[in-house]
């Protein structure tokens, strides 16, 4: 309990202590001038005193003031109680779909559909007559593709030669399409792997950042889900970090890999490589090689002698010389195709990042020219997305919108 004291308390208190002083010396006889009183007066009033500070019960109680209590509220009735609403059913998230391998062919050529398709469709679209002047625009419209001049005039005089038989715009594409995918059906040769050929080996050729390492670690995946045992041969000894880079991709596909210190001999690691694909008795044996300038000679001397030296471990080694080819170059993929064909026969071609680029229709150009078949084409970053290549969903994907 708290109680309340004022100042005069405390000197009352003090008195208090004083007379019992007082008391004590008169008794004693310390003071002898105090015998004129009797020493209980003195005891009398350090009682009184000190009583005074005391809190007696209806007297001076000295209790604080009780603070007023606030009047209680009166009880608010409660609202009644709503009836619990049920918990609305959390939905699984949607994992979306994966995009099939038609889906992606569509997606990765749409670039190519408005930089090739559309210019020539434009042509047919400003006139519904197939007459002189259409015909001389169409010309100089295919000439200004990625195509090439010689595979411009081909599908030019494919049309001009059935131009009586088109009265519309669309029988006029239709009579593109038909011919380009003439062009493509004659270049279709998916890469199968021969039955008894063990280790089938692939010697991947194309310049620098054409996209070869990526592609060579996309065929790995893919010929390991057919089943197939892969080990890998880093060639390319010549570009910083290129050894690394492939051996990483090697070990995220679960591929072999064999590799050389940097600026060693490639054939010496391609010859390296073809013993253990021979001792480890792997399927198949993929080498990178450099890629430096198709207009260096010495590049290309060095890998003819990388295929003689493979010929010779192995005969008819290797079995299948890829060219990978970059489809935003445009037509300078038709000159590097006949440089690295005129060293090395080659034997597929591999076409890749068609999905970021709008000249796309070189392919068209190249299948013209070259009697080499057509492998695989690349049309986006995942491993799934080098799709072996087939003319009849190439050209459907292409023109689509028509």
């Amino acid at each position: 309990m708290k109680y309340r004291f004022r100042a005069y308390d405390y000197l009352v208190y003090l008195s208090s202590y004083v007379f019992f002083y007082l008391f004590v010396a008169d008794i004693q006889g310390i003071i002898p001038e105090l015998a004129a009183l009797p020493s209980w007066v003195y005891l009398v009033a350090a009682i009184v005193c000190n009583a005074w500070v005391l809190p007696i019960p209806g007297i001076h109680p000295r209790r604080l003031p009780e603070i007023e209590q606030a009047p209680e509220a009166e009880e608010i009735e409660a609202p009644p109680k709503r009836e619990a609403l049920p918990e609305p059913a959390v939905k699984p998230v949607e994992k979306k779909p994966v995009p099939s391998s038609k889906e992606k062919l569509e997606k990765g050529l749409s670039k190519t559909h408005k930089g090739f398709i559309d210019r020539i469709s434009s042509v047919f679209r400003k006139s519904n007559t197939i007459d002189a002047s259409l015909l001389n625009e169409l010309e100089e419209t295919l000439v200004g593709t990625d195509i090439g001049v010689r595979t411009a005039y081909t599908i030019f005089e494919y049309v001009q030669k059935n131009s009586d038989r088109i009265s519309s715009p669309e029988q006029a594409m239709d009579a593109i399409k038909t011919e380009v995918g003439s062009i493509l059906k004659n270049r279709e040769a998916p890469l199968a792997i021969p039955e008894g050929t063990k280790p089938f080996v692939i010697m991947v050729t194309g310049v620098n950042g054409s996209g070869k390492t990526t592609t060579i670690a996309k065929i790995a995946h893919l010929l390991k889900s057919q089943g197939k045992s892969v080990i890998i041969a880093s060639g390319d000894t010549f570009r910083a970090a290129a050894i690394e880079q492939l051996e990483h991709w090697a070990q995220k596909v679960g591929a072999d890999f064999v590799k050389s210190q940097e600026g060693a001999d490639p054939s010496a690691v391609a010859f390296d490589g073809l013993q253990a694909a021979i001792a480890r008795n792997h399927d198949v044996l993929i080498i990178d090689t450099a890629g430096r300038l198709h207009t260096k000679e010495n590049l290309m001397e060095e890998l003819k002698k990388t295929k003689r030296v493979l010929d010779k471990k192995m005969e008819g080694a290797p079995h299948e010389i890829l060219l990978v080819l970059d489809a935003t170059i445009g037509q300078n993929a038709i000159e590097q195709t006949r440089q690295f064909n005129n060293a090395l026969q080659i034997t597929g071609i591999a076409m890749t990042k068609l999905d970021g680029s709008s000249k796309g229709g070189v392919i068209v150009g190249i299948a013209n020219e070259f009697e080499i078949p057509i492998r695989y084409i690349g049309v986006g970053e995942d491993m799934d997305d080098l799709q072996p290549f087939v003319a009849e969903n190439f050209v459907n994907a292409l023109f689509l919108d028509n």
